[in-house]
């Protein structure tokens, strides 16, 4: 299972829990500010119902409301900023807090409202109007925005916590929710070739998860199926099809001796024998290339010395190369083991020099390397030939895949690089072929594990 979308589960699960956690902690802030609102309006209708109390029966006169109510207005000045005047808005009484500052006159259907008092600051003000009075309380926001202001930093804090904290429980989530992908994917990598057995277990609880693995046994199942086709074709594809050609040789060699008084006759079924004979090449490479894909291919695996390898391939190469008026060059190898099958190690090797022997003209040179790293053996070959064009180079392990160059108008049936590929991925290795930097020619490497 992929780390990427644990990751992603991750950072989904920290990103809702936090953007909660934030709606929450907000809502929280608008819900302590609408109450401390609430409140507030409650005491200071409080406090006006006191000091409508308290003026019951005082003539509306300034120094008769001040008499009355100065001493409680300077008790509460912490509190309170009292303003009364009558439906004159003649003022009769303003308490000392003020200042300079006169509150301003409420409309009707307007009992309460935040403003900002020049030198006095931000202000709740509530107006209730009476017979005689319009009293007005007004009290300083500024012990409440403290108040906003110390839970926005808690908040700050808390909002920070959940996101550190939803990542741990986001990971922890993420690898419990795609524990079953993961068993899958275990199970998925132990079918092969040779283990085609293997399903994945499948839980009596019914959901997507359990779907999704008797889906993938189905398909395992059709698979298992398919590379059994496959074994019995090949079985089967080799005894039909080689015997009846060497029966039809057989034949033409009876034939022969019948004819040797018509040489046309005879040229005629020299060329019939030849086609015969690749058309049996052709067949024998198919046939490898289907076993190999289809996992019908045993391999011979064991210890091997690449530069003894590479030096048995040198000899072949080099009367090659003579035949050709072509330069080979065995390049230096490092000491070391690979794990293979040799016979074919040697054919893709081999199929690899020829083809670049092949493609070079007359005078030129073909190079063949080996490098050792932490990753495994690099086995390189390089040819100066015309090299390809970028787009042909993307399709030259395809099968059946030809190209105009070469000193032969014969040569193959574009079945010898495809057998390249199938053998280094029967050894986990790989191959790729890149037009040569410092020159004209091609370069093609195979990598395959130490």
């Amino acid at each position: 299972m992929s780390s990427t979308l644990t990751f992603r589960i991750t950072l989904r699960f920290a990103a809702l829990v936090t953007a909660t956690t934030i709606g929450v902690l907000a809502l929280g802030g608008w819900l302590l500010d609408a109450q401390m609102q609430r409140g507030l309006v409650i005491i200071q209708q409080t406090e006006v119902t006191e000091l409508l109390a308290k003026l019951s029966g005082t003539p509306p006169e300034p120094d008769a409301v001040r008499s009355r109510i100065l001493h409680d207005s300077q008790g509460d000045a912490g509190l309170f900023l009292i303003q009364i005047h009558d439906h004159t808005r003649r003022v009769l009484f303003r308490s000392e807090n003020l200042g300079s500052a006169y509150l301003p006159d409420l409309p009707t259907e307007e009992p309460g409202r935040r403003l900002t008092l020049p030198g006095v600051g931000d202000l709740y003000l509530t107006e209730i109007r009476s017979a005689n009075w319009h009293i007005q309380v007004a009290s300083p926001l500024s012990a409440q925005r403290r108040l906003l202001q110390d839970y926005l930093q808690v908040s700050a804090a808390l909002a920070a916590c959940a996101a550190v904290v939803s990542l741990g429980m986001g990971y922890g989530f993420s690898r419990t929710i795609l524990e079953p992908l993961r068993g899958i994917a275990r199970t998925a990598r132990r079918i092969d070739a040779e283990n085609l057995k293997s399903r994945i277990p499948v839980p009596k609880v019914r959901d997507e998860i359990t779907d999704l693995g008797a889906l993938l046994n189905a398909m395992f199942d059709r698979l298992e199926a398919s590379f059994e086709q496959v074994r019995r074709f090949a079985g089967d594809a080799s005894h039909e099809l080689k015997t009846p050609l060497a029966i039809m040789r057989l034949n033409a060699d009876k034939i022969r001796t019948r004819l040797a008084s018509d040489p046309e006759a005879v040229a005629a079924l020299d060329d019939w024998l030849e086609e015969q004979t690749r058309l049996s090449r052709v067949i024998d490479r198919l046939l490898f290339l289907t076993k190999a894909e289809g996992g019908a291919l045993p391999l011979k695996l064991r210890s091997l010395n690449p530069c003894v390898l590479l030096k048995s391939v040198a000899e072949d190469a080099g009367v090659l190369a003579d035949d050709k008026n072509v330069r080979f060059e065995l390049g230096p190898c490092p000491t070391g083991e690979l794990r293979g099958d040799e016979e074919l190690l040697r054919q893709l090797v081999l199929n690899l020099v020829s083809n670049a022997l092949h493609v070079s003209p007359p005078g030129s040179g073909v190079r063949l390397s080996a490098e050792l790293d932490a990753a495994g053996w690099t086995l390189v070959v390089e040819d100066e030939g015309p090299g390809l064009p970028e787009a042909e180079l993307l399709r030259i392990f395809e099968r059946f895949v030809r190209h105009g160059h070469g000193t032969s108008a014969d040569h193959g049936h574009g079945l010898g690089l495809a057998i390249c590929k199938s053998i280094a991925a029967l050894h986990g290795g790989n191959i790729r072929a890149e037009n040569r930097a410092d020159r004209s020619g091609l370069r093609v490497t195979v990598n395959l594990p130490g």
